[in-house]
């Protein structure tokens, strides 16, 4: 039994061709990576599972969810599927959020439209769900907004939204893309949670082939519309076969060749010493507010044909800096 089966779908818009005989497959419990260059029709194809293709499309094939062909369903039929059956999480939450709604607001209002319950046991529930996130109530209680969390509680928000209702395949299209490595690295050790747990399908878009390599059980690799490979994680050691999957390969673990050599007689172009950047400490009713330093103490030097790498996760003082 699959939670999802596609079977030779294509889509186009006008003459444009967008995919050409798509076919694959989830299992529940197992984790799906789906990966490509951009515009090689791996976000179409879930929009294509979720009935949300773009207006004139025509689609042809099979799309099943847990037995039920939803191909060219009416949308009254898709409304009922997409969140309830089928869950999906976009790339950048800070635009996927509503800015003026609460974060308990958004999770309750997926409970809401698909189940006949309160305002009240729907607020429960998505206090229930964000807790499972890991944003606990007394950090992160149900009135914060969107733009009082970090780029990484706010994906968890956008997560707690997908598995209200426990779908049984969860779609994360590009979700840690636009993350630090630390932060997705959490919300990957999330996802893989939810899925073990809940034993739901879980779709992962994404252009990165070391995270499918860390998180996925098998790969299908899209070009042009097309599915050009499908093989199990593994293969990504072993050896792909198409050439294209080579090339995507390649290109991950290649080491960039140098251009340019650092002059090392020359003066620097940028001179920083024990650098400090603090907000707050202002002045406050009995006193001062306490300040937040952002950067402590940073120096470094950079000569002329030298590039420098600043790293470090979110909020480290990088972009301060």
């Amino acid at each position: 039994m699959t939670v999802l089966d596609i079977r030779d779908l294509s889509l186009s818009i006008g003459a444009t061709p967008i995919l050409k005989n798509v076919s694959l497959s989830v299992a529940p419990g197992e984790i799906l990576g789906l990966v490509g260059e951009s515009g090689s029709g791996k976000s179409m194809t879930s929009l294509a599972v979720l009935g949300l293709t773009p207006p004139h499309a025509t689609l042809t094939g099979e799309i099943r969810l847990n037995g039920q062909l939803v191909s060219n369903a009416p949308d009254a039929v898709m409304q009922k599927v997409r969140g309830r059956d089928v869950g999906i999480i976009f790339q950048e939450p800070m635009t996927a959020l509503n800015p003026v709604m609460t974060i308990g607001d958004q999770v309750a209002e997926t409970v809401r439209l698909h189940k006949k319950t309160s305002r009240k046991e729907a607020l429960a529930v998505a206090r229930s769900v964000l807790d499972r996130v890991g944003l606990p109530a007394e950090r992160f209680p149900l009135t914060r907004y969107p733009h009082e969390l970090s780029g990484g509680q706010r994906q968890r928000v956008a997560i707690a939204i997908a598995i209200a209702l426990t779908p049984k395949l969860l779609i994360a299209d590009e979700a840690t893309t636009a993350l630090d490595v630390t932060t997705q690295a959490q919300v990957l050790d999330l996802l893989k949670r939810l899925v073990r747990e809940d034993g739901m399908g879980l779709i992962l878009i994404t252009h990165d082939l070391a995270v499918v390599a860390e998180t996925a059980d098998r790969l299908a690799v899209m070009k042009d519309g097309e599915l050009v490979e499908e093989a199990p994680v593994d293969r990504i050691r072993t050896g792909m076969t198409h050439p294209y999957s080579q090339r995507l390969l390649a290109n991950a673990t290649h080491a960039p060749t140098r251009r340019s050599r650092p002059q090392a007689d020359a003066a620097p172009v940028l001179q920083v010493e024990n650098i400090v950047r603090e907000y707050g400490g202002a002045p406050v009713l009995f006193g001062k507010s306490k300040a937040f330093r952002a950067v402590d103490q940073v120096s470094l030097s950079i000569r002329p044909g030298e590039s420098v790498g600043l790293v470090g996760e979110s909020g480290c003082g990088k972009s301060t800096l």
